[in-house]
């Protein structure tokens, strides 16, 4: 306090000797200036941390509520292990199984997953990671192909309208036709007995090779050469040494062998001028190409590029060149879930899986989406026609067991990941 006074008037005489020399005012200047300067420097800094803090304010307040609103969701809808009944049509797709990393080859579980989490029935963070919601397919299809009965199993939010929800968010092309809970170990994969797929082709494919393809809305398949396309689709039926069926499987590879327990061809039909026919193949598990190659091989006999002894000789430890139909007719008709039926399905606790009430809206959507995908793509591209052009260069009579050419190894390279099963 004391010594505050003689500092003060020693102020007092400074700033009166400046003012005589005119420095008084310099040095304001400068020192406004300065202080000019330094304000709104001092200032933006300022608004500038406030706003980083109002920002970090806002993005936790956001957290908490994002959480919070997860908690309230996981607590009003727990989530519950279920299986989903799926029809889709695949052309457009690269297969059914979800490839992370290549989003360009978009697939049918891409779409599915969005779908979920817009509906709410799964967490953001699940479509990620589809482990987090125990996600298995029972049926992998291939590029192209389509399904009527696929079944996936995961863990999902038992939200009000469930299905409807979902399909709001599926393009036309894909649905989910049915619910029902499961077991929480239920694995759609591995509790699957068996698969039943069906293969839609233009009846020209048992035409004899020297057959006009030109016009192929005048072919209709006589009753003979039915009869004997059924007999050799007999010959699959059993256990037998697929390796010849699929690619990279060696002879001794114990899971080339497979079970089929049926494989026949029905009555054709006529649809937009031209006549079809279904093939229905129902077997334990199927591996990358197996259907399209057994299709394949049966129409290069009947057509008469190859021997009938051709097809036994496939199953045998030598390497035989089979050739793969095209995917476009393809379709899974259902998955069998016999022995989890037998063991759960009365228990009072579990519905059995079978979906006779959803027959009704199966039939529809193959009507509407499947058949006439199938049969509008064939009669415009030609598919089946293009690769019976193909047949005459393979070589139904070489065993040799070397390096197959670059094409067939791209092909493959090419189908990785949406093999059939």
């Amino acid at each position: 306090m004391f010594k505050a006074r003689p500092l003060l008037s020693a102020l007092v005489n400074h700033r009166q000797r400046l003012e005589r020399n005119g420095g008084f005012s310099k040095l304001f200047c400068m020192m406004s200036e300065g202080s000019i300067d330094q304000q709104p420097a001092k200032l933006l800094k300022r608004a500038n941390e406030e706003n980083e803090d109002s920002t970090e304010k806002v993005q936790a307040t956001k957290r908490v509520k994002t959480d919070e609103e997860h908690t309230e969701d996981e607590k009003k809808y727990p989530k519950k292990k279920v299986v989903l009944l799926m029809a889709y049509s695949g052309k457009g797709y690269y297969g059914m199984q979800r490839n992370p990393g290549n989003s360009q080859f978009r697939t049918i579980e891409d779409d599915l997953v969005t779908a979920l989490v817009k509906s709410g029935c799964i967490p953001e963070n699940h479509g990620d990671d589809m482990k987090k919601m125990s996600f298995q397919r029972c049926a992998r299809t291939d590029k192209g192909v389509s399904a009527a009965g696929q079944v996936v199993s995961l863990k999902v939010r038992l939200i009000e309208d469930i299905i409807e929800k979902i399909n709001e968010n599926l393009p036309p092309q894909i649905r989910v036709l049915g619910l029902k809970r499961v077991t929480q170990g239920f694995n759609s994969k591995n509790n699957c007995d068996a698969r039943t797929y069906s293969y839609m082709l233009p009846t020209v494919a048992f035409s004899q090779k020297d057959y006009d393809t030109e016009d192929i809305s005048a072919f209709r398949l006589e009753p003979e050469t039915l009869q004997r396309v059924n007999r050799l689709f007999s010959l699959y039926k059993g256990t037998h040494n697929f390796h010849n069926f699929t690619s990279q499987k060696a002879p001794s590879d114990p899971s080339a062998r497979r079970y089929i327990t049926e494989m026949s061809c029905g009555e054709p039909f006529v649809c937009s001028d031209c006549e079809f026919a279904v093939i229905t193949v129902r077997g334990q598990s199927f591996m990358l190409h197996q259907i399209r190659k057994m299709i394949g091989l049966v129409i290069a006999v009947i057509k008469g590029y190859a021997k009938e002894a051709v097809m036994e000789r496939s199953w045998g430890e030598e390497k035989v060149d089979v050739p793969k139909a095209p995917g476009l007719g393809l379709v899974l008709e259902r998955v069998h879930f016999d022995r989890y039926n037998k063991r759960f399905g009365g228990d009072g606790l579990h519905e059995r899986l079978e979906w006779d009430r959803e027959e009704e809206a199966i039939t529809a959507f193959k009507k509407s989406h499947i058949y006439p995908t199938i049969v509008e793509t064939e009669c415009q591209e030609g598919s089946m026609v293009s690769w019976m052009s193909t047949l005459p260069i393979h070589d139904f009579e070489a065993t040799s067991a070397g390096p197959r050419d670059n094409k067939d190894l791209k092909q493959d390279n090419a189908d990785k990941g949406n093999d059939s099963d």
